[in-house]
């Protein structure tokens, strides 16, 4: 592609998660200068802000990876390639300049692009709260767990019936004094195989259950739970940390008011990735189409289906498909 000054790019990616990872990636091998935003100040998006030390197991060639090291290994294979990461900025407004589009930040500062691909994953989320530790935050509790040896020893209650919350205590459970789930329902979210292998490590669940005080130890911190069980009345747990595992609220922010067509806070886009506006695409979580599976394996085929059909879109003399990398030298 032609070469472009330092605040306009061939491509401009929204969300430094694994799918725009992987897109600045494959970018840069079809020969694409390329931005990549993203409102958190990390890449690696969700992984990076909520699972980093969480196992993944569906990423093809590895039976299993730590979420910061599949980061790790995505940043390292862009970066030859040289992306421009405009970290910790929020995509605030976009618009189309003749056979452009600009991207405008928060602060004012605005992008100039031949395309841009949004792999904003979920969107911002928030943590759903946990009542009982409303002022905690920092001091005991937790949302997530981005080192799992800061809870060394320590006595942690999980509270949620979701896969976070079973996967966060198979990852306790080795370096934890003890691990404890409480569940207000009897009945949990999480899939039956996770749910049994926890059973089966002799974690004890305690279900029917609420989180209704936090006690404070001398210190200030945290030093037991309150939880209250029903017919069976109340119990104290010791506690250094809590782990609030009860999911969250995603909003896609001022996307939404791009003239994009909106699914259940998602983009539908063709099979081309295409939005509903020229010269913007979506790849990831964030795009929907009939038959969807929302896998990170998914977002890298479609990070890839989107680069190549932008490639086409800003030089109808390009290929569509370049050949494989490993041809490349």
């Amino acid at each position: 592609m032609t070469e472009v000054p330092g605040d306009a790019y061939d491509l401009v990616i929204i969300g430094a998660g694994p799918t725009g990872l992987f897109a600045a990636y494959y970018a840069g091998f079809r020969g694409l200068s390329m931005a990549v935003v993203d409102s958190l100040p990390e890449p690696g998006g969700q992984v990076t802000a909520m699972y980093p030390e969480k196992m993944i197991y569906d990423v093809g060639g590895f039976a299993e990876i730590r979420g910061r090291d599949l980061v790790e290994g995505l940043v390292r294979q862009a970066a030859p390639w040289q992306p421009k990461y405009l970290l910790g900025r929020k995509a605030e407004k976009l618009e189309s300049v003749g056979d452009k589009v600009e991207l405008t930040l928060d602060g004012g500062e605005t992008l100039r692009a031949g395309a841009v691909l949004i792999t904003a994953g979920i969107g911002e989320f928030t943590p759903r709260p946990l009542p009982a530790g409303d002022g905690w935050l920092g001091r005991g509790m937790v949302h997530f767990v981005p080192s799992l040896q800061a809870h060394a020893g320590q006595h942690v209650v999980v509270v949620g019936g979701g896969d976070s919350a079973f996967d966060w205590i198979l990852a306790l459970r080795p370096v934890a004094a003890s691990v404890t789930l409480v569940h207000r329902r009897a009945k949990f979210r999480a899939a039956e195989s996770i749910v049994r292998q926890v059973r089966e490590l002799g974690v004890r669940i305690i279900t029917d259950a609420e989180v209704t005080r936090f006690v404070e130890a001398a210190d200030g911190m945290l030093e037991a739970v309150d939880v209250s069980i029903k017919g069976s009345g109340d119990e104290r747990l010791p506690a250094n940390a809590v782990v609030a595992a009860l999911g969250f609220t995603a909003d896609l922010g001022p996307i939404e008011s791009w003239g994009l067509e909106i699914d259940h806070r998602a983009i539908a886009v063709d099979s081309t990735m295409a939005t509903a506006r020229e010269r913007v695409y979506a790849a990831g979580d964030v795009a929907a189409y009939p038959g969807k599976v929302k896998l990170i394996a998914t977002g890298f085929g479609e990070a890839a289906t989107a680069v190549n059909n932008i490639a086409v879109a800003l030089d109808p003399d390009a290929h569509l498909f370049p050949g494989h990398s490993s041809n490349a030298e």
